[in-house]
């Protein structure tokens, strides 16, 4: 069977057991371990391998706090920029050896996703605040966080009742400028914005057929076919990355056992994710989960660092579990110039990224 595909009916049954439990409700938390002390073990597998540094990202949390680092981002200047929780530095910015060049924000108490926009040579921020206070936010800025944007919310122009959850995750532009606001805790469509932020269509929500999802997390372009673009959604409590057209018709599924995964993140031919949890450590409740996978062009999965070596049988992937009690709950990757990765993490006793070398 090909990796990417699946009928309706083997990829529901497959997945029959997870979406009982499956939702990740706002609220959910767990008992988390104490900060693992610095190592260099390396992990991984065949040619994406990395040795590993917990404490890159460390600075002194009286001065410049977190809470939960949720995703990051580089820009054209090798910055690596950094979205947390935590309003006293909403965002946070990088050099690549560790050094803080800057903070800003304090407007995003639910501060989730990041999106760089590469727009001609100029780059805009999109971030994503979940809104659990009643304040959903998904607002285009700079890069030093002057706010261009506002995108409405779905109750403004009648597309979501009162009754409708809106708590946006993640966004993607298109290359005409499009936006695409994953609602992944919220009511669960993909919504689809003009550049100027009108309203176009929204598609996916709330099931488990092949179209719909459960917890749609994140929402990114694939221009790995540059003639023919596409969206990869996250159906994270489904184990599966889903592929749409860019007017949102369902394309295929790629179904990846075991791992709740966040977004996808594309750098050259290769697809990179965080996964929050494998599969036992969600259903136990199990406070120290996660680990990195990462898939080739054709959609298999060829290195799962911090996970089990990934295996095929008879072409179809088998349930991939955390290996290594490294990571708290991975929930974003992001990949530098050199290849290295840099490891944001939820729900870890409010720790910084970790930096993967490649090796």
């Amino acid at each position: 069977m090909n990796a990417n595909k699946l009928t309706r009916r083997a990829f529901t049954k497959r997945i029959a057991t997870l979406t009982s439990a499956a939702f990740l409700t706002p609220g959910f938390t767990v008992n988390i371990i104490s900060k693992p002390t610095l190592s260099d073990e390396v992990i991984g597998h065949g040619d994406f391998r990395y040795r590993v540094h917990k404490e890159w990202g460390n600075l002194d949390p009286s001065r410049t706090p977190v809470n939960n680092c949720h995703e990051m981002v580089q820009d054209a200047r090798g910055r690596l920029i950094m979205i947390g929780d935590e309003v006293k530095n909403n965002i946070l910015i990088y050099d690549k050896s560790g050094k803080l060049l800057d903070t800003w924000g304090t407007e995003f108490p639910y501060g989730h996703g990041l999106t760089l926009w590469d727009a001609s040579g100029e780059e805009f921020l999109f971030i994503c605040d979940n809104g659990f206070d009643g304040n959903p936010q998904v607002v285009k800025t700079t890069l030093d966080g002057r706010v261009l944007l506002r995108l409405p919310n779905p109750r403004d122009f009648g597309e979501y009742t009162e009754d409708d959850r809106y708590h946006p995750t993640e966004t993607a532009v298109g290359p005409n400028g499009d936006i695409y606001v994953a609602d992944g805790y919220g009511s669960q469509y993909i919504l689809q914005f003009s550049k100027d932020g009108e309203f176009i269509r929204k598609f996916g929500g709330r099931g488990d057929e092949d179209h719909q999802f459960q917890t749609a997390h994140g929402v990114t372009l694939d221009t790995r076919d540059a003639d023919n673009p596409t969206l990869l959604c996250t159906s994270r409590a489904h184990n599966a990355f889903k592929r749409y057209s860019l007017d949102g018709e369902y394309l295929s599924t790629i179904f990846l056992p075991g791992a709740f995964v966040c977004r996808a993140v594309i750098d050259d031919d290769m697809l990179y994710s965080g996964v929050c949890w494998s599969r036992l450590k969600y259903l136990n409740r199990t406070p120290n989960s996660g680990f990195v996978t990462i898939l080739d062009s054709e959609g298999i999965v060829v290195s799962n660092p911090g996970g089990t070596t990934p295996e095929y049988r008879d072409g179809e992937l088998q349930l991939m579990l955390q290996q290594q009690s490294l990571f708290h709950h991975c929930h974003d990757v992001c990949v530098d110039d050199d290849k290295n990765l840099y490891v944001c993490q939820w729900n870890a006793e409010k720790t910084y990224p970790i930096k993967l070398e490649r090796v």
